[in-house]
């Protein structure tokens, strides 16, 4: 019975040691994530499933370090609302220079309990763009009412934000009705931001010692000597965060029109179907979180239907030329770049794609003329024209050697043809050719 007490104390006293040494781990553990690039459902995906990460490991914070364009409101207001109801600090530090926080990077930003941001970098930009063609306006369709509501909507969500935070709020609604920018330096001054850091160890230095006020608790952090552990994308997560990048989903919009033309212009194995479709599948789930042109699509439609009727009637290189340059402009309009300065398709990629392609159709075109210009050499065209020898002499009738073949031949009239003598093929009917001499 002893023994048996004896026993049971040893266990709970590992569980205790291992359990304290848990807590203990814990309580020095700070993760990190890393977002670059547009924000779509993927990012939003990776940064819910991050936070709720750190909250179940009891990190004492997470640090966001971001570089972004801007992208979906959806994917912005749940990620918004995931770090809002977060009960661990969460620091987003604006990096590396050159780096910004633009649109949707200004809600994530806000919605933190501390901005960092590394010099040379900037925030703002935060006016909300339709997905066919540019920034809302006020006035009296049915559209710029839409485009008012979705603006005043995002305007009372940033400046509650804002207040929540303690950050400038007058600031905050200029970002999403004006579109208002400013540096890293601008934004210490307007208090949006809480210091200026020139790498990650000087953000961990800074925050040592800040007091984070949340809904349940007031926090003090602790972040010096700790080294952070980073979170990152899975394989699938990186590779559709990749074909949302502008200038990917651009070249599969483009492989997928090239799979189509292939598969139009010689059908049968449905190679050109099958890559075709799959790339342009992907290209739609990339375009989806970017500020798309109609007009631009609708161009790029045009030029790939007319290169199709290229091909099934060749018009000497008429569609083609229409073709090129309507997904040339289309191309170009694809993305509004008044909308989104910071999304848009490379122009040296377009003109290089484009490019490419023109080479490639006029090539084919000229192969084409040059194959009409050519004489027909085979059938009754082919042999109309020729010269051959007499193999008999002709009266009305005889044989001719022509294309090497004798020939059952005749000539018109009284004319006679002596043996050995050169004619030439003016007709033919049936299997026999009309003939005559050569002068």
């Amino acid at each position: 019975m002893r023994n048996y007490w004896i026993i049971l104390s040893l266990m709970g006293l590992i569980l205790f040691i291992y359990g304290f040494e848990g807590k203990a781990e814990n309580s020095n553990l700070i993760y990190r994530v890393k977002v670059e690039g547009v924000i779509n459902p993927v990012t939003e995906r990776f940064l819910v499933n991050a936070i709720k990460k750190a909250l179940k490991d009891k990190s004492r914070c997470l640090i966001i370090e971001m570089d972004t364009p801007g992208g979906l409101v959806s994917s912005t207001h749940n990620i918004v609302k995931e770090m809002l109801n977060a009960d661990i600090p969460i620091v987003t530090y604006i990096s590396p220079k050159g780096g910004r926080a633009a649109s949707a990077g200004v809600f994530i930003s806000l919605a933190s309990d501390v901005i960092a941001m590394a010099p040379m970098t900037h925030i703002g930009a935060a006016h909300p763009v339709t997905m066919g063609g540019g920034p809302f306006s006020g006035g009296g369709t049915q559209t710029e009412v839409m485009s008012d509501k979705i603006t005043n909507d995002l305007v009372a969500g940033i400046k509650t934000i804002a207040e929540k935070k303690g950050r400038n709020i007058q600031w905050a609604e200029d970002a999403v009705r004006k579109s208002k920018s400013i540096t890293e330096k601008e934004a210490l001054e307007l208090k949006v931001i809480n210091f200026i850091a020139n790498d990650l160890a000087d953000v961990l230095e800074k925050l040592d010692g800040m007091v984070i006020k949340k809904e349940k608790t007031t926090i003090n952090l602790v972040t010096k000597g700790i080294i952070p552990q980073e979170i990152k994308m899975n394989f699938r997560e990186k590779f559709l965060h990749a074909i949302a990048e502008p200038n990917v989903a651009y070249i599969l919009l483009m492989l997928g029109i090239y799979g189509l033309i292939y598969e139009f212009a010689s059908p049968g194995i449905g190679l050109g179907a099958v890559c075709g479709s799959i790339c342009l599948l992907l290209a739609f789930f990339g375009l989806q979180s970017l500020p798309i042109n109609l007009a631009g699509i609708l161009l790029i439609i045009l030029g790939f239907i007319l290169l199709i009727l290229e091909v099934f009637a060749p018009s000497h290189g008429i569609l083609a030329i229409g073709g090129i340059t309507s997904m040339t402009f289309g191309s170009f309009m694809l993305i509004d770049p008044s909308a989104a300065p910071f999304i848009a398709v490379s122009w040296k990629l377009i003109l290089s794609l484009i490019t490419a392609t023109s080479i490639f159709f006029f090539i084919c075109i000229g192969a084409v003329i040059r194959a009409h210009r050519h004489k027909i050499t085979t059938g009754k065209e082919g042999i109309i024209g020729e010269t051959g020898i007499a193999k008999t002499r002709m009266v009305k009738e005889g044989l001719v050697f022509a294309q090497g073949e004798i020939w059952t031949a005749f000539v018109e009239g009284e004319e006679v043809i002596e043996e050995g003598e050169k004619v030439k093929v003016v007709e033919m009917e049936g299997l026999k050719l009309k003939v005559e001499r050569l002068k």
